[in-house]
């Protein structure tokens, strides 16, 4: 514990960025857990109609609230990728903040003065506009702190998104429990939430205002100088410190003849050769695996766990659906204290995906041979594996793909492969927040088999075919993937020397040295940067 309270005030400065950029992942995470809790509100059917709405059309609604939302975020995350290359990050992060709470103000007055079909007309409109700016903040912030933060604590930062994401899915419920519990039944019952989630937006806008832009985006616009400020402020040392130099003339190195490509560019260039087009896919790979881990399915399914112990009725279900929340946003903080940059990403992903999987294909045979729903000694183990889930979702494909992609995109064009990413995750969100009903409806029990085997190939990919990159520059990622990746993923896996005998990578110190030559740039090593800094 004191070896952690020691590097938490040597980079306090770049924990404060990363945690104020975090701040914007709380807008998808409050908005997650705010409209389930919202449309189950009787005075929110009764205000716009829904009671009075058959089940298959209220269904098709309530579905349509939740879904424009993440369509805003999809085209949000493709739009970041002119945004902040031509502006910068901190500029596109405060736009998107300002974007999401013109959105979630228009959410708090929609339907005064007009009729229940204008004001859900409004409604979607609004949800989309907000979309729009989480969509952007979430393509945004794992680039911007991925580029700020030292290599040693990079892990960390980065996931505090997903962090963030919790804690914003934890706070949403308890508003939303508060709001059915101790407001009385009317308008504000259901605007008071609503009104809530502004909060989050502002103090995301007010903490950015006082952060540094990146200074990978400072170096590659030719903005050396404010470059060295910011790296001298998250690693808290003189601008003119040797080691802030040497990782200037580092992220120089890599920049090299790619300087500020357009936006077409970069797309046409994410394939310009094997290792930038590998490089490139598996931002967008890890985020469609995050999304077939079937947490959708699950906070379908818990509800069902939850009344078949007793737990039913609108205060009580959200009172349950509260405590899962707390044990997400417990869970991430220690996986990202104690085992992201200790264990590494690599392990976190493949013990994760064996304990989400094994706990989906619990749930789904519970679900197979108990169809009655009556109370029997397995329903309890089902509940803990509820919760177990969340846990291991938190340990591996919950925070890591965040990490993982903000890692391992080449600087030059993170932007365009996380704007990718990032679509990617939020179209694979809606379609399965779509399919999840059907799949529960049609083939029931199959839905989590489904997701548990989904979870079991997750790991073996992890497990053979990605290198760890823990402790590894930015600049230094490209060795990684330049060759041998399998060979180098199975001597980083545990027992991976079982399947490649004697063999091994080419370590990364040799690669680089070997590319400092072919350059002509002097073999003095050179990624020794202020973020290894102890």
């Amino acid at each position: 514990m004191p070896q952690h309270l020691n590097e938490f005030l040597q980079y306090r400065n770049a924990y404060a960025l990363a945690m104020s950029a975090a701040m914007g992942s709380i807008f998808y995470g409050w908005d997650i857990g705010l409209i389930g809790g919202v449309l189950a509100l009787q005075s929110f059917q009764t205000y716009f109609g829904l009671d009075k709405k058959t089940a298959s059309q209220r269904a098709n609604l309530s579905g349509n609230i939740v879904s424009v939302l993440q369509a805003g975020c999809f085209f949000g995350a493709l739009s970041t990728g002119y945004i902040s290359n031509r502006f910068g990050r901190k500029p596109s992060l405060i736009a998107s903040g300002v974007i999401y709470i013109i959105g979630s103000l228009i959410q708090c007055i929609v339907g005064l003065g007009s009729s229940q079909a204008v004001g859900l007309s409004v409604l979607y409109f609004s949800r989309f506009l907000g979309g729009w700016g989480v969509g952007m903040v979430s393509a945004l912030v794992p680039s911007y702190v991925s580029e700020c933060t030292p290599q040693s604590i990079r892990g960390r930062c980065t996931g505090l998104i997903q962090f963030a994401n919790n804690v914003g899915i934890m706070l949403s419920f308890w508003v939303n429990y508060s709001a059915s519990k101790d407001i009385t039944p009317g308008e504000m019952q259901w605007r008071i939430p609503f009104i809530m989630q502004m909060v989050p937006g502002v103090l995301f806008i007010v903490a950015m205002v006082f952060q540094p832009e990146s200074p990978r985006w400072l170096v590659e616009h030719g903005k050396e100088d404010e470059a060295a400020k910011t790296l001298a402020y998250v690693g808290r040392m003189s601008p003119d410190d040797e080691q802030v130099r040497r990782t200037i003339e580092d992220i120089k190195f890599d920049f090299a003849g790619k300087e500020d490509p357009p936006l077409l560019k970069q797309f046409i260039s994410m394939g310009e050769s094997r290792v930038i087009a590998l490089r490139c896919f598996i931002p967008s790979l890890v985020m469609f695996f995050q999304q077939w881990t079937g947490t959708n399915a699950i906070n379908y399914f818990s509800p069902q766990i939850f009344a078949s112990l007793g737990i039913s009725g609108t205060n009580s279900g959200l009172f349950a659906t509260g405590i899962y929340g707390v044990v997400k946003a417990v869970s991430v903080g220690l996986v990202l204290m104690f085992a992201v940059e200790n264990l590494g990403r690599k392990k976190c992903l493949i013990i994760g995906g064996i304990g989400q999987g094994a706990m989906m294909l619990w749930i789904g045979g519970y679900s197979a041979i108990h169809k009655s729903g009556g109370i029997v000694p397995a329903s309890y183990v089902s509940i803990l594996a509820v919760y177990l889930y969340a846990v291991f979702y938190c340990i591996g494909w919950g925070p890591l793909p965040w990490v993982v992609a903000g890692e391992v995109a080449p600087n030059h064009l993170r932007t365009a492969s996380l704007s990718v990413a990032i679509g990617v995750n939020w179209l694979f969100s809606f379609m399965i927040s779509k399919l999840t009903p059907i799949m529960l409806n049609n083939i029931t029990y199959g839905t989590f088999l489904l997701f548990g085997f989904c979870c079991i190939i997750m790991s073996f990919w992890a497990y053979f075919f990605l290198p760890e990159t823990k402790g590894y520059a930015l600049e230094d990622m490209k060795y990684l993937f330049e060759k041998d990746v399998i060979l180098r993923a199975l001597g980083d896996a545990p027992g991976g020397r079982i399947f490649i005998g004697t063999r091994r990578a080419i370590p990364v110190e040799e690669l680089r040295a070997d590319a400092e030559r072919a350059a002509k740039i002097p073999t003095e090593k050179s990624s020794e940067s202020i973020h290894s800094k102890a």
